[in-house]
């Protein structure tokens, strides 16, 4: 059985790769492919999907490099300006040009995000679909009937949901709009972030079932974990977001544990194609 993780990100305090200037505050400690290959290596995980962390904002150069460094072990998402006309290009730029293979947008949910539901979201999911790379969406449960919306017009692009929205496990009325995005065939959705939403220590057992109601309703072959390493060190290590749904979680049947454990994301980044 293959373990990939779908969701990490790096970064290096390093003048060749500036920081954004929007960035007041970059992180001090350093989070480097080589710090993640030793705890892939510790883990037996065979591959990582890196997602553009938000301190480079739209420079995808430090993330693009590193793919480029180890190509049988990494792929990559990157980021774009949504709210420039010429994001499309960006995008194509970065995947034709740079071998990223994804983007991702986070809406928030307050004015500041409704440039979800405006006119660029179109020419932006458009050209994913021409290129064949999914949409990793982080936004939470409020953004999720204008992420419906746009489906309506794009259901030839794989989409994923991240960390399933930050629904907290004590509002279903919310975790109710995730699940209702089971009707378009092409939505995934990452099962992480448990340690987030949780109010206990390891293993987070007040999220079990929500993410079971994940699963039951997307099935196996449309959920995947992820560690958001090193986010997740401020209550997660590493290891325990793996063995958290690799041997905490007793509800994946066997074929569907390997779906959520690599499969499903073998399915979306083709490492060896």
């Amino acid at each position: 059985m293959k373990i990939i993780d779908p969701h990490v990100h790096i970064w290096k305090n390093d003048p060749e790769f500036p920081w954004a200037q929007e960035t007041k505050n970059p992180p001090q400690e350093d989070a480097t492919p080589e710090m993640l290959l030793k705890l892939m290596r510790e883990n037996d995980v065979d591959k990582t999907v890196l997602v553009q962390v938000i301190h480079y904002r739209w420079d995808n150069s430090y993330v693009a490099h590193v793919v480029k460094t180890y190509p049988d072990k990494f792929m990559a998402v990157g980021r774009i300006n949504p709210e420039d006309p010429d994001a499309p290009d960006h995008l194509s730029y970065w995947t034709e040009q740079h071998g990223l293979h994804g983007v991702r947008l986070s809406p928030s949910i307050d004015a500041s995000g409704d440039w979800f539901a405006g006119s660029l979201m179109d020419p932006i999911f458009d050209r994913a679909e021409q290129l064949g790379v999914p949409m990793l969406i982080l936004t939470r449960s409020e953004r999720l009937t204008d992420l419906a919306d746009i489906l309506d017009r794009h259901g030839d692009l794989d989409v994923v949901v991240d960390h399933m929205a930050d629904c907290p496990p004590d509002q279903p009325e919310k975790l109710e709009l995730l699940l209702n995005l089971a009707n378009f065939p092409r939505v995934y959705v990452k099962i992480s972030h448990t340690w987030s939403i949780s109010k206990m220590g390891y293993p987070w057992v007040d999220t079990h079932d929500m993410v079971k109601k994940v699963y039951h309703t997307f099935g196996g072959s449309r959920i995947m974990w992820g560690t958001d390493w090193p986010v997740c060190l401020s209550k997660a290590s590493y290891t325990q977001a793996l063995t958290v749904v690799k041997n905490e979680m007793d509800f994946f049947t066997p074929e569907d544990r390997e779906w959520m454990l690599g499969k499903t994301a073998l399915r979306i980044w083709r490492f060896d194609d």
